[in-house]
């Protein structure tokens, strides 16, 4: 009887998961660069003679009382704009669990296992900073997450060439991670719940579900009962972001006969860029504005909440992807891709820890004491620019490498569309070959919505 073969642990991504994963990443690249000049911005003009002026802004009160939505602008992009960051997130985690690495378990078992790892670390390094610092242990998530969109403007920046298994393996750890941290927000970040508006956003959930398997179109349905989701949701006491997720995942990824394409590729089509380049840069530059004065600086590496911060992102998230990734492919008998090596996962794993937009988010829920909040805020700033420099001088080591295999996976000698590693016998791991391949997610024989 012959031994079965041997999974391969980052190895050649199906074409129509590799075209998917590859529109993703690319609105994701453009989206990072546009967050690192709001970054930028943000810091530059919170530590300008301009400061006054940028504070104002950010906490003018602005909307409708009556139904209790006048909030700062500083809230409205957190509570508002974010929410659609996270509704696209849901899109994409919904898209994972139907189609993509996190259908099948035995796939899904890598990235899962190194996303967790990658958040139970940082939150247990956190703590125990704190603790012996004598600080306060309410930071523990604000380390957690990281951000995809920063990631990979860092790779941008870099010029680096990725293998499109490294960059698959990196968009769903960060789909696992924004499904964490929404639930962390949900279950330790709700106060003064209000029952009432909370039973209104569940309905309105369940009539948004109602509508999707009726198969009702028209955004004149969806738009307005979205808002009054949100609405209910931001009064109920649960972070309204959480009525983003809920959304998305309750949209359809599977598309009818009569579809173009199904609604949550819609929909995902139409946010994404927003959701990129102006939905979570806003909410950059409104909440990136700390002091990088010499206290402000110094309070980070002395206090035990900034420090635990750092060490979590830094040395948490490299710890925890790294080792449970390795662990997990020892557990599987996974066989690491032979053109790669363990230094491109340790690399991976550094770059992961760039955790800046959920990690202010949740600094904000978690420190509503503007000092503390500040040093924390300056601690995701210092944490995920460690974290980014020493992924870049590991990846950049290893670029050669990558440009190679990069070529290799897109060598199309005869330009029918399909690169021709595809079409080579014997390569496991390999799609369709058709060059009119369809996108996963708009298979209309699947049994999946």
């Amino acid at each position: 009887m012959t031994a079965r073969p041997r999974p391969l642990f980052l190895g050649l991504v199906p074409l129509p998961e590799r075209q998917a994963v590859a529109r993703a990443l690319r609105t994701e690249t453009v989206g990072g660069l546009f967050l690192l000049a709001s970054a930028v911005a943000a810091l530059v003009w919170a530590n300008s003679p301009w400061s006054a002026a940028y504070e104002q802004l950010r906490d003018l009160h602005f909307g409708i009382p009556a139904l209790g939505l006048e909030l700062s602008v500083e809230h409205w992009t957190a509570d508002g704009l974010l929410t659609v960051f996270f509704l696209v997130a849901g899109i994409e985690l919904k898209r994972e669990l139907v189609v993509g690495e996190l259908r099948a378990p035995a796939t899904a078992a890598l990235p899962v296992i190194a996303a967790l790892c990658g958040m139970a670390v940082p939150a247990a390094l956190y703590a125990a900073t704190a603790t012996v610092g004598g600080g306060s242990t309410g930071g523990w998530a604000v380390p957690m997450a990281t951000d995809i969109a920063f990631a990979l403007a860092v790779l941008a920046v870099l010029s680096t060439h990725l293998p499109a298994a490294l960059r698959a393996f990196l968009l769903t750890l960060a789909v696992v991670d924004d499904l964490g941290a929404i639930l962390i927000i949900a279950v330790f970040f709700t106060s003064d719940l209000n029952l009432w508006a909370l039973a209104g956003a569940c309905a309105g959930l369940v009539a948004f579900y109602s509508l999707q398997r009726l198969r009702v179109r028209g955004w004149w349905w969806y738009v307005p009962l979205g808002v009054a989701i949100w609405a209910l949701m931001y009064n109920s006491g649960v972070h309204a972001t959480v009525a983003g997720v809920a959304m998305g995942l309750i949209l359809r990824t599977i598309r009818e006969r009569d579809e173009k394409a199904s609604p949550a590729s819609l929909v995902a089509h139409l946010l994404h860029p927003f959701s990129a380049a102006v939905a979570v840069p806003l909410f950059a530059l409104f909440a990136a504005g700390v002091s990088i004065s010499g206290s402000a600086l110094g309070a980070v590496f002395t206090s035990p909440e900034p420090l635990g911060v750092v060490i979590g992102l830094v040395l948490g998230k490299t710890l925890g992807i790294f080792a449970g990734t390795y662990l997990a492919a020892r557990f599987t008998r996974a066989q690491l891709n032979p053109d790669l090596a363990w230094a491109d996962v340790l690399g991976l794993s550094m770059l992961a820890g760039i955790g800046f937009t959920v990690a202010l988010l949740i600094g904000e829920l978690a420190f509503p004491g503007a000092a503390v909040q500040e040093h924390v805020k300056a601690a995701v700033l210092v944490g995920s620019l460690t974290a980014a420099l020493l992924a870049a001088l590991l990846l950049r080591r290893r670029n050669a490498v990558y440009r190679r295999l990069y070529e290799q996976e897109n060598l199309d000698e005869d330009a029918d569309g399909v690169p021709d590693i595809y079409q080579r016998d014997g390569l496991s791991g390999s799609g369709p070959t058709s060059p009119t391949a369809a996108d996963p997610t708009e298979n209309h024989d699947s049994p999946r919505g």
